[in-house]
């Protein structure tokens, strides 16, 4: 069994994320995975220079005595299900021009739709905002300059089928 941390607000295949406070949740890495907050610190930093899509990065910090720590800000997810479709279709359009200035940039999220073997929701990585559409979990997030252009492209690719799936479940709830 993982271990449990106080105030959890999620537990992936391999981190836990807390509340910090109001304002800031900490993602815990520890044991193996504590080479993988570097790599995932600079990723969300490189998208948070081209739009507001990817969760805003804070600091890496230390938790306890074994674990570091991604600290990002806190988003409060809204339900899809209580807004009108036309608002719907109008979050759809931005996440779709801000989804191109990423991949313009060389950013690919490479997980809005989980695996169908994975537990969670589908699409539990794309959280509706008061301020409109963002995207969490940044952690197999993939920059051109780490791929190269054709794995890239094929990434960026199988992005948009995700996206055109993601559209279709959005407008069809």
């Amino acid at each position: 069994m993982k271990k449990r941390y106080p105030r959890t607000l999620s537990t992936g295949a391999n981190n836990t994320v807390i509340a910090l406070s109001e304002t800031e949740v900490g993602k815990i890495f520890s044991g193996d995975t504590r080479s993988d907050i570097g790599s995932e610190a600079e990723k969300m930093k490189f998208a948070n220079k081209i739009n507001d899509l990817v969760v805003k990065f804070i600091r890496l910090d230390v938790y306890g005595k074994d674990a570091e720590m991604l600290v990002m800000e806190r988003l409060y997810p809204h339900d899809f299900r209580a807004y009108e479709y036309e608002k719907r279709e109008l979050w759809l359009d931005v996440f779709e021009d801000e989804l191109k200035q990423l991949h313009g940039a060389g950013f690919v999220h490479h997980d809005l739709r989980r695996s169908s073997n994975e537990p969670g929701l589908s699409y539990d990585n794309i959280f509706l905002t008061a301020t409109g559409i963002r995207l969490i979990d940044v952690g197999i997030s993939a920059l051109e300059s780490q791929l190269g252009e054709r794995l890239f492209k094929r990434y960026v690719e199988q992005e948009w089928k995700e996206f055109e799936e993601f559209r279709k479940f959005l407008v069809n709830r």
